[in-house]
């Protein structure tokens, strides 16, 4: 027999023994819905049993897409509110976790839009007077996208989940509302695997640092034991195409990372912390992935001061542009890397990268050029320049119509 699913935003729960408890306060008239029930072992593993632990909680005060499979007639957004999960074993043989939710539901998709709420500078400060643009990419599928009088261009992005628009030059006064269909929310989103190669959620669950993966649908990061710290790939082709990048702090690799944390993870966001010991002391590198960026934005410190770097870990020509290192060459997929900073670097253009002399800290981004020479308006390196010193910070909230 087999049972339906009660999707709440990336979690996806059992719904054979679930109850749904759909009440409207009279004072407040607001509507609320208990849903209760049950993962086991089996059919589950204990693996996938205790992330389910870890994660409903890691659910409160998210504004989520729930659908089920049986009861679609609930289909709508909501925001938790309450969250439960109670994990009981038997000598490991048989695992039950009873979870409990309290969601305020919000209003279907012809109800509501969801309100991009964006904040932030136009441009990061820089030392190179460059503008900012500022850009934003709503899930795979959305409709009705709406930005005031002042119309928004747009560049198309294929990736491992689909075709997904980019607005660019957006206002800064506005924040754009759209609508988007319950099932299509989390087509393109930013997710975070964990060593299982389960997608997770929240921040408070622990993996490996030697075993994770973020990515957006468009680029791709996983953790590097040798060669360098970190693969970057991007998704083209109908493929993903590795690239191998090291940090370099006084002329050497600061090697493999000792953990990783969660610092966000939401659809739109996901940052995490790489920690690396010194003797004495540690380098962190957060790592920021944003839906829709063909960028991963990287915040390197040190405990002490010295040259930092970031580089291809197998040297590959670069030309110095504004702010960024871009390939001189298209690779064999036809792309070319960029890898910037807001701040003066010295450019490495022999081996592909940027450096930073006397500093206990360093921003940067490494992305893809898709079609290198050939790269369409919004995908060139000035472009993508642009993106990352105009990257807004963003909240998505629920907006009657």
């Amino acid at each position: 027999m087999s049972y339906g699913t009660v999707q709440v935003g990336r979690l996806g729960l059992t719904e054979a023994l679930s109850a749904f408890d759909d009440k409207v306060n009279a004072t407040t008239d607001v509507r609320t819905v208990t849903i209760t029930g049950q993962e086991s072992l089996p059919p589950l593993t204990a693996v996938q049993i205790a992330r389910i632990q870890d994660d409903v909680p890691g659910l409160l005060g998210a504004i989520v897409p729930v659908t089920f499979t049986d009861k679609d007639d609930r289909n709508g957004y909501y925001q938790v509110r309450d969250t439960g999960a109670k994990l009981f074993s038997w000598t490991g043989e048989v695992i039950t976790c009873d979870w409990n939710l309290t969601l305020t539901r919000l209003g279907t998709d012809t109800e509501v839009d969801l309100e991009s709420r964006l904040t932030g500078a136009s441009a990061r400060n820089n030392s190179f007077a460059a503008s900012g643009e500022r850009w934003h990419a709503p899930p795979i599928g959305h409709y009705g996208y709406w930005t005031s009088s002042t119309q928004p261009s747009s560049v198309t992005r294929s990736g491992a989940d689909g075709a997904m628009t980019v607005y660019r030059g957006l206002p800064l006064t506005v924040n754009p509302r759209w609508g988007c269909p319950v099932g299509s929310y989390l087509a393109g989103r930013v997710r975070v695997l964990d060593a299982n190669n389960l997608e997770r959620v929240g921040t408070g669950f622990s993996t490996p640092a030697s075993s994770w993966e973020l990515n957006n649908a468009l680029v791709r990061v996983r953790p590097l034991a040798s060669s360098g710290v970190l693969e970057i790939s991007a998704y083209t082709g109908g493929g993903w195409q590795a690239k191998s990048w090291d940090i370099l702090s006084g002329g050497v690799s600061i090697g493999a990372f000792d953990t990783v944390s969660v610092l966000h993870n939401e659809p739109e966001l996901v940052v995490l912390r790489l920690l690396r010991s010194q003797s004495p002391g540690r380098f962190t590198v957060d790592v920021t992935l944003r839906r829709g960026s063909r960028l991963v934005e990287l915040y390197v410190q040190a405990a002490f001061s010295s040259t930092l770097k970031v580089v291809r870990a197998s040297a590959e020509a670069g030309t110095a542009g504004t702010g960024y290192v871009r390939a001189t060459a298209n690779d064999g997929a036809g792309n070319r890397y960029i890898v910037g900073s807001a701040l003066t670097h010295t450019a490495d253009t022999v081996n592909g990268g940027l450096s930073l002399a006397t500093t206990t800290t360093l921003d940067a981004f490494i992305g893809v050029i898709v079609s290198g020479s050939g790269a369409v308006a919004g995908d060139q390196a000035g472009d993508l320049y642009a993106q990352y010193l105009g990257a807004p910070a963003e909240l998505v909230q629920a907006v009657r119509r």
